[in-house]
């Protein structure tokens, strides 16, 4: 008979090998093949972290599995809820229907969250044979003994692991027997290679079953493990589950979320889609990415590069499954360490944004609802009469003759050509929408556009090999196939012959999903797997034909079902390149469905937004995420797009998306007005404020753009990208950053007049009076009436900013001035990129300017870095000096004493001005305290 305390022992030890099985504390059998090795490693590794010890609860590997592993109650079956991977994403399964597939089933109370039918611990699945060295890496072959639950199983696949640079790890797995849809991105992926001392990361593979993990070299952390689940592979459904190294997990756009992914059993599916935003949508982009950020500021990012429909679930352990309904699995892991460092090396694969011209950062004006020419002339008028700055006036569909695009009414804009010479006399540009929909019910012989397109076979076509119809605005409608060469040189003799005739500056490319009012065609589609596949993520409608044309519907390179996800993508490489070839100037194209790479060709908008609070604040994460896809020239529709806005909300948009590295007011048919001249006077004069502060701010913001162009900057950016070791920046979406050094602080809520806005560590100065604020990292209550923006300079940096105007036209050719904001040290740093602004490739070429201005000890030096493009005539105007201790005694430049300048003891502001110092030779502001 035990005593008692003999019981407590044996409780307290099978309490312990319970939690070591758990924690997967290294057992018998777990053979793991090192990257380049071919002897076998159990891992021996410590656990390293709460997070490391929760993603390996269900790793797959233990000793030799049980005859009877699905049935309830096994020890293969013990794993917490949490980490628990659905064995029956398909389809709700029964008890008898989950156990024949070999996988547990454990009923849970509620209806959401973990699955009842999971995968247990050791689930047969690919085995891998010996890694083989090739030109590029290392490949190895993956078999299956015994075909999955899937139809059309896959045995046999093809491990491929190519190492791409120190910090980005490349590989893929494919059909090792026949040819499957690989995404080919315009441009193609540059090649690189690393040297194996020096890489980033360690990488070990799992024989039996299959799986690989992916450490953290500096550490030992792990990044990713995918032996945590099964890989399935079959033709229409590709599974890859991985733990994850943190919660704080961003990307996987497009949807309306926080800038952080809620990791309690979400699903987020990736499947463009003409949706406006809202909660539990996929919306109108696919970006297969993610980042992570990890403890003490590391961070790292994975990419799918797969155009199919795409479900991932996101779950607490903290884990992610992937799911594709085709292709292949083609993963880059980026290493960082840091998150800028991560998205650098994302953009290196999916290419470096393009620089926009310099009038695409002015303030745009479009709305669906100008009727006529004369209209959108009065608009345009009535702005710069209000004293309002506008560079670009747009008309939405109502300028096409019959909504049929490559037209303009002769009726209600018969005099469109002539307007157009208006603006551009005005130092105004001008763009107008571009519907990829042809319409298609036109009398032959009456619409070219249609008539040209037919004679060049440059249209989709249905699965018996006829134009697929579908149904957009000009009624029926052929969709072109932009992944065919004569297409592209279609669309561009469409845009050239139109341009000759109506010379608009840059096209603005809408329901590119490519959205359908009818579901696949007119005459609806087939009844096939491509239209019914054995897995459909959760789509909006449905269906993956639901709003759009027939996945069996066939282009140049695939079927639609493949290429569905690029076809916004296509369009603008199409559009960017005609627009270059026809106007040899740099193209302006923005377009509403994105892919990866897409910030090379086009900004892009974030679609339908509602005029209401919740919109105005979801608008940041937006537009954050989609700077971290590689696509900077982005913004929501000022004061949105459906419905009414309010006086109050529409200034407090102005003032928010005068930060927007994208700003256009755009409206919506049945709406009240929301030009900026139709409100009060108090109202204008704020959104006049916040419209000046803009155009004051493009030389520094184009700066940006340019450093985003040749070094993969981000421009508006999230806090956790300038301080990863800040825990207080993880999550924070309701401020953000220009570059590095600009701190934009909105009011998101109705009525308020203050807000809580939390300040990194160290000093930042109000960019409004230049006031400090000496911040340990906290957070500040700061006033907020309505007609101002918190906006806070960082320490240590210097702004270049312009005399504002009515046009950057005129703005580029007023005097400059500098904001410099001394650090405690007295130190401060800034440049300017400075070219023509509309010339392509500039900085390619070499013909362009770049000065660095440098402020220490009582005085500021310019540098003339490079002095290849047009400074004659600019001049420095003036400028103004945060943090200066005591008042000075006299101000120099170029040595000659200065008459004008002021100093406020408050707050410390020095302010000169009067200068007229020539910004194309080095100069030097003193001052003597």
């Amino acid at each position: 008979m035990f005593t008692g305390s003999t019981v407590a022992a044996l409780l307290f030890a099978f309490s312990l090998l319970a939690f070591l099985y758990n924690n997967n504390w290294p057992r018998l059998g777990s053979g793991l093949v090192r990257s380049g090795r071919d002897e076998q490693r159990e891992i021996k590794a410590p656990e390293r972290s709460v997070n490391e010890a929760a993603a390996r609860r269900n790793t797959a590997g233990s000793a030799v599995r049980s005859e009877k592993v699905g049935i309830s109650g096994d020890r293969e079956c013990t794993a917490a809820p949490e980490a628990r991977f659905d064995c029956a994403r398909d389809r709700t399964l029964t008890r008898g229907e989950c156990e024949e597939r070999g996988c547990c089933y454990g009923p849970l109370s509620g209806s959401a969250g973990p699955p009842w039918c999971f995968y247990p611990r050791s689930y047969p699945g690919y085995t891998m044979g010996p890694l083989s060295p090739t030109t590029r890496g290392q490949t190895a072959t993956l078999t299956r003994k015994k075909p999955s639950y899937l139809p059309k199983d896959i045995s046999s696949l093809r491990l491929e692991v190519i190492e791409e640079t120190t910090g980005c790890l490349h590989l893929t797995l494919k059909d090792a027997s026949s040819q499957r849809y690989e995404v080919h991105l315009p441009g193609g992926i540059p090649e690189s290679s690393a040297d194996n001392q020096s890489v980033f990361y360690a990488a070990e593979y799992q024989s039996d079953p299959f799986g690989f993990i992916v450490r953290r070299r500096s550490n030992g952390r792990v990044i990713m493990n995918t032996t945590v689940a099964p890989l399935l592979f079959a033709d229409q459904y590709l599974q890859m589950s991985t733990s994850l190294a943190s919660s704080l997990v961003s990307g996987l756009g497009e949807h309306y979320t926080s800038i952080l992914l809620d990791l309690n059993w979400t699903s987020l599916t990736l499947w463009n889609r003409d949706m406006a935003p809202h909660a539990d949508a996929n919306l109108y982009g696919a970006h297969p990415f993610y980042i992570v950020q990890e403890e003490d500021g590391f961070a790292h990012g994975v990419f799918l590069l797969n155009s199919n429909a795409i479900e991932v679930m996101l779950q607490p352990t903290p884990a992610l499954t992937w799911v594709s309904t085709g292709g292949i699995l083609d993963l880059y892991v980026f290493l960082g360490p840091d998150p800028q460092s991560v998205i650098r090396q994302y953009l290196h694969i999916i290419g470096y944004p393009m620089m926009p011209p310099y009038w695409s950062l002015g303030f745009h004006l479009c709305r669906w609802g100008y009727t006529t020419s004369k209209t959108t002339r009065r608009v345009a008028q009535s702005m710069h009469d209000a004293n309002f700055p506008l560079d670009v006036q747009w008309n939405d569909l109502d300028y096409a003759n019959k909504r049929r695009v490559f037209t303009f009414d002769p009726w209600r804009f018969g005099d469109l050509p002539e307007i157009v010479d208006e603006f551009h006399q005005r130092g105004m540009k001008y763009i107008l929408i571009l519907d990829p929909g042809i319409s298609s019910s036109s009398l032959p012989g009456t619409y070219p556009p249609f008539d040209d397109g037919l004679k060049r076979d440059v249209f989709i076509k249905n699965a018996t090999g006829h134009v697929l119809i579908g149904k957009v605005w000009p009624g029926p409608t052929a969709f072109p196939d932009f992944t065919n060469p004569e297409t592209r040189t279609w669309w561009e003799d469409c845009i050239r012959d139109f341009h000759s005739k109506v010379p608009v500056d840059g096209l603005w490319i809408d329901m590119n999903e490519p959205a359908s009012f009818v579901q696949g065609s007119v005459e609806g589609c087939p009844d096939s797997d491509l239209e019914n596949p054995p897995y459909t993520p959760r789509v909006v409608g449905g269906r993956l034909n639901s709003g759009t044309l027939c996945m069996s519907a066939q282009q140049k390179l695939s079927s639609h079902y493949n290429l569905h996800n690029l076809y916004g993508l296509t369009e603008a490489y199409a559009t960017h390149s005609a627009l270059k070839n026809i106007r040899r100037k740099r193209p302006f194209v923005l377009s509403r469905s994105s892919y990866p790479s897409i910030g090379r060709f086009s900004g892009v908008w974030t679609g339908d937004v509602r005029s209401d609070w919740e919109q105005l604040r979801f608008s940041i994460p937006a537009v954050l995420q989609f700077g971290l896809f590689g696509v900077p020239l982005v913004g929501a529709d000022v004061c949105g797009f459906g419905g009414d806005t309010t006086e109050e909300l529409c200034i407090r948009w102005m003032q928010l998306g005068a930060f927007y590295p994208f700003m256009r007011n755009h409206n919506d048919k049945p709406n009240a007005p929301q030009e900026p001249y139709v409100f009060g006077q108090k109202a204008q004069a704020a959104m006049r404020t916040a419209l000046n502060l803009r155009y004051s701010l493009l030389p520094f913001l184009y700066t940006l753009f340019h450093h985003t162009h040749t070094s993969a900057d981000t421009v508006a950016r999230p806090l956790f990208i300038e301080f990863p070791t800040d825990p207080n920046c993880q999550s924070i979406d309701k401020q953000f950053l220009w570059g590095s050094l600009l701190l934009i602080s909105p009011v998101l809520e109705e009525g308020a007049v203050e807000l809580a806005a939390y300040l990194p560590r160290g000093t930042w100065y109000s960019l409004h009076d230049g006031q400090p604020f000496y911040s340990g990292g906290q957070y500040l209550l700061l006033p907020a009436p309505l007609d101002i923006i918190n906006i806070h300079v960082r320490e240590g940096h210097i702004i270049p900013q312009q005399e504002p105007a009515l046009t950057t036209t005129a703005s580029r050719r007023n005097p400059f001035f500098l904001t410099v904001a001394l650090s405690a040290g007295g130190w401060a740093r800034g440049d300017l990129f400075w070219d023509d602004g509309e010339s392509l490739d500039t900085f390619e070429t070499q013909n362009y300017c770049y000065l660095i201005f440098i402020a220490g000890q009582s005085q500021i030096v310019s540098e003339l870095v490079k002095l290849n493009g047009d400074l004659d005539g600019l001049v420095l105007g003036g400028l103004q000096v945060f943090g200066v201790p005591s008042p000075p005694r006299f101000v120099l430049a170029n040595g000659e004493k200065v008459g004008d300048f002021t100093y406020r003891t408050d707050t410390k502001v020095l302010t000169v001005t009067k200068l007229a110092l020539s910004m194309s030779e080095v100069f030097t502001v003193q001052w003597t305290l």
